[in-house]
């Protein structure tokens, strides 16, 4: 089975902004909590991508890796870096978390970031 993490991430958004005029202050505070969280402080924009790319794969969600690998890919995360956080998913959770990985790692490559040479 082969995904388009593109085509995921543009379906989700669609739904996305039907919701946001479904329910509006949800979705602004959702927005407004995503940005805070997400600046920059102790921790630069791009560790905390990687971070949220683990969970991604801890959670199981398809659009959400999208959306990380992309935002990995416009960080200039490096395939190493991404691979280091996919490594951390495995060894937290076993086979589960490998196959989410695995397309994680697909994800990041159809965005864009570096691609192992065949």
């Amino acid at each position: 089975m082969s995904k388009s993490y593109k085509d995921i991430i543009a379906d989700t958004s669609a739904c996305i902004a039907r919701l946001r005029c479904g329910a509006p202050e949800v979705m602004q505070g959702f927005y407004a909590l995503s940005g805070v969280a997400g600046k920059a402080g102790a921790l630069d924009g791009k560790t905390k991508e990687l971070i949220a790319m683990a969970l991604s794969v801890a959670a199981r969600c398809d659009p959400c890796i999208g959306y990380h690998a992309q935002s990995l890919v416009q960080y200039g995360a490096t395939r190493a870096e991404v691979e280091e956080t996919l490594d951390m998913c495995i060894s937290m959770g076993g086979g589960s978390a490998l196959m989410y990985a695995a397309a994680a790692l697909a994800a990041y490559e159809e965005f864009g970031g570096e691609q192992v040479a065949a």
